[in-house]
């Protein structure tokens, strides 16, 4: 009898989950936007370099690229993690090497999964329901001025729907000496609702994570240049974008920390939340640093918000991290 009660008791007794990193309180607004006591744990592992967080409310699950294998993963808190599409970024019969899969994901408008395919250099739609996908493609974007994308990354759209991306060269094999790249500059670009794209900012080095402010008349871009690590912040107008400026910058305080400014999302208070040297780094709304996520092992990549924006899920190299903000 006591070694049944042992076998059932063991049964019963859940692993703890893994936790990594710590929070770094660098100003008290910080309380206001994580609780106390938080701490980012792992959920999934093994990734190659995960990128492209997209948590889907009406599924409960998290989507995000792992670029190399060119595959999307999908996480669930019953089913844990699982291939959810294959190929995402390169759909061509050439073999090629390097960073082919999709990147970022979103949702467009009406619901449906936008990819940053990379390894094809386009912008698409999965031509497929979100709980039956497949990957067939549309193109929402391919090219502009005659000339094809290098590898679009990240993108953000509008309150009005305008779908807006940054396009450096990460995704080509050589990268900038790639003798296949077309494009001149590492742009950010926006495409209207009829299809027309339009270069807006052609000034970036590196261009990569990209959010809109939640009234949508401010728009924030990374530069993931270790020349000039900075966040950006421009005024949105019809014309275009205006009146440029540095938001934040880790100029000399990288230390040794992996990571660059990448992935960022902004949430329905203001609050950026961004990845950054060593971790995630969280904004307020006028540019000041408040606090950190600090000591992961590996660079973050990105991030994104559950659908009450308690929780924050990150791209962390090989493992996919949950942040507990708020109960």
């Amino acid at each position: 009898m006591v070694f049944l009660f042992a076998a059932v008791s063991m049964g019963m007794t859940q692993p703890s989950p893994k936790t990594i990193g710590h929070i770094e309180r660098l100003d008290p607004e910080l309380d206001k936007v994580i609780m106390q006591g938080a701490k980012a744990e792992i959920i999934a592992e093994g990734m190659d370099w995960s990128e492209g967080p997209l948590w889907v409310e009406k599924h409960k699950m998290l989507l995000w690229s792992d670029v190399p294998r060119d595959t999307v993963w999908k996480w669930t808190e019953k089913g844990g993690k699982e291939v959810y599409l294959t190929p995402s970024g390169y759909t061509g019969t050439i073999p090629r090497k390097g960073e082919m899969g999709s990147n970022g994901l979103l949702l467009d408008p009406n619901g449906n999964l936008a990819l940053c395919m990379c390894g094809d250099r386009r912008m698409a739609r999965m031509d497929a329901p979100l709980d039956a996908p497949k990957p067939k493609f549309f193109t929402l974007a391919g090219s502009y001025d005659g000339r094809k994308f290098d590898s679009p990354n990240d993108a953000a759209y509008s309150n009005s729907g305008e779908l807006y991306f940054t396009d450096p060269p990460y995704g080509l094999e050589r990268q900038q000496n790639d003798p296949l790249k077309e494009m001149k500059v590492q742009g950010v670009y926006k495409v209207k609702r009829n299809g027309e794209v339009v270069l807006l900012i052609d000034s970036l080095t590196r261009p990569n994570g990209i959010a809109f402010f939640p009234d949508g008349k401010q728009l924030l871009v990374t530069n993931s240049d270790g020349a000039s690590p900075n966040w950006y912040i421009y005024d949105v107008t019809e014309k275009g974008l205006t009146n440029g400026r540095i938001f934040y910058s880790a100029k000399g305080q990288s230390k040794g920390l992996k990571g660059a400014p990448d992935g960022l999302k902004i949430n329905k208070e203001g609050y950026v939340f961004s990845s950054a040297p060593g971790g995630i780094w969280i904004f307020n709304r006028s540019g000041k640093l408040i606090g950190k996520l600090s000591g992961l092992s590996a660079p973050a990549s990105n991030c994104t918000f559950s659908g009450d924006e308690k929780t924050l899920y990150i791209t962390n190299d090989m493992n996919i991290l949950r942040l507990k903000l708020r109960d």
